[in-house]
């Protein structure tokens, strides 16, 4: 595997990991031990023995305990948590690509559990699930105030078993329920295809293991620099996934200068990734698909090669995920997950809640098609029946696909990126101007 230059810092995390799950971008680090608030102890320990002492039902020491410490850390942020012996497992296992579930990455905007994406070809996917629903309640309990860690807990279990998620979502009129059975969750990292000779497809479906490797051959595949006259790496609805994948990505369309930094309290997390001359880099043209369903390290993508002018950013804003998370192991087996930095693009941008900005925003045309789609949808005669609605869903059929089609026209094009960038811009002032007098 190829080496990534990183400074000295940098080598302290090389096992850099996102929660698959989450979305958010994590490394591992060793625990340290901070001065005990005597006084502060003395209350909790006073708490713990009136809650023994008098609670309704018995509970034991531990189970406060670790409660507590998920108290503490969930007051910090949706994404901090502690992580028992089980979670610290499962963690471990999600990145390789196959778990038991439903196929939904979560997280908790404003403290509602929200959709990020799901995960493509998952129970969740096939039962219309969409990036930006609001799951309000799951088996018919409310998620209000509810933990990541408790949410996925809910949605994890044996295969052939199901889940009934309510589900709030922009168009509805009311609640919809969406009965799902678990199954195992392959998440395959490439899909690919030839749009036209020389004009490749491929789709990151998320960033695991053997992402780099995987889309090096599928591009080997393709003829590489000889045959490939222009490339479209789809990232809609990938929530995320290894860092590390994301900086190797990166680094074969960026050949100088920085792909990502991250920045925090510690030095330890001021760390930052760039290009290597040992990878092979290619020369030929490139856009890149993002939408609401881009998270984290598909962000750091996306701003990478936005900002080096290396590629056409094309679809609509993405998530806005760049916070970093630190799992630190105890001894027991247990851990902590704490946010710990904020990743940057090499310009120096903080997507965190706003998301990278495409160089073609097609916002207002996937609008209609969706107003469509939900119009269709409401005419069905069956209305109780959760029916498939995957829009903006990632697709290679031309015809449909706007946003695919307008990456393929620029590729097919003899504009050079800076110039349709450019042209782009006035174009979009100047409706700005006319929808302003109208």
């Amino acid at each position: 595997m190829t080496r990534m230059k990183l400074n000295r810092r940098a080598f302290l995390v090389l096992a850099i990991m996102a929660i698959m799950l989450l979305g958010t971008v994590c490394v591992w680090s060793e625990s340290r031990q901070a001065a005990p608030d005597y006084k502060q102890l003395s209350l909790f320990r006073k708490v713990m023995e009136i809650v023994q002492k008098n609670y309704v039902k018995e509970v034991t020491g531990k189970e406060l305990m670790q409660g507590a410490l998920n108290g503490m850390l969930q007051s910090l942020d949706p994404h901090s948590s502690f992580l028992n012996q089980e979670s610290l497992k499962e963690l471990q296992v999600e990145t390789k690509g196959e778990f038991n579930g439903l196929g939904i990455e979560i997280t908790l905007d404003g403290g509602v559990l929200t959709v990020v994406s799901p995960i493509e070809d998952s129970p969740a996917d096939k039962a219309g699930i969409k990036s930006g629903d609001k799951i309000v309640k799951i088996n018919g309990e409310t998620t209000k105030n509810i933990t990541l860690i408790k949410a996925v807990k809910l949605m994890r279990g044996p295969k052939g078993t199901t889940v009934t998620i309510t589900v709030m979502r922009e168009g509805f009129r009311k609640f919809k329920d969406f009965t799902i059975a678990r199954d195992v969750i392959h998440v395959h990292a490439i899909k690919k295809e030839l749009l036209e000779p020389g004009y490749p497809y491929i789709r990151v479906a998320n960033f695991q293991e053997s992402t780099d490797e995987d889309l090096t051959s599928a591009i080997k595949e393709f003829g590489g620099d000889e045959k490939i006259k222009g490339l479209v790496i789809d990232l809609r609805n990938n929530p995320g996934g290894l860092l590390d994948q994301a900086v190797r990505v990166s680094q074969h369309f960026i050949d100088k200068g920085r792909i990502v930094y991250t920045d925090g309290r510690v030095k330890e997390q001021q760390m930052e990734f760039r290009a290597n001359s040992a990878v092979k880099h290619y020369k030929f043209k490139l856009a890149v698909l993002i939408n609401e369903g881009s998270a984290s390290a598909s962000e750091i993508v996306a701003g990478a090669v936005q900002d080096h002018d290396r590629a056409l950013v094309v679809g609509t804003k993405s998530f806005g995920k760049a916070s970093v998370q630190t799992i630190i192991p105890m001894e027991d087996g247990t851990g902590l997950r704490l946010t710990t930095a904020y990743y940057y693009t090499p310009l120096g941008r903080h997507i965190q809640k706003t998301g990278i900005e495409p160089d073609v925003d097609l916002k207002e045309e996937l609008q209609k098609q969706k107003e469509q789609e939900q119009e269709e949808e409401s005419k069905s005669k069956d209305k109780d029946q959760a029916k498939p609605n995957r829009f903006p869903r990632p697709t290679v059929d031309l015809a449909k696909d706007q946003v695919l089609r307008t990456a393929l026209d620029w590729l097919k094009s003899d504009v050079a990126l800076k110039q349709y960038k450019q042209e782009h811009k006035k174009k979009e002032t100047q409706d700005k101007a006319a929808q302003a007098d109208k």
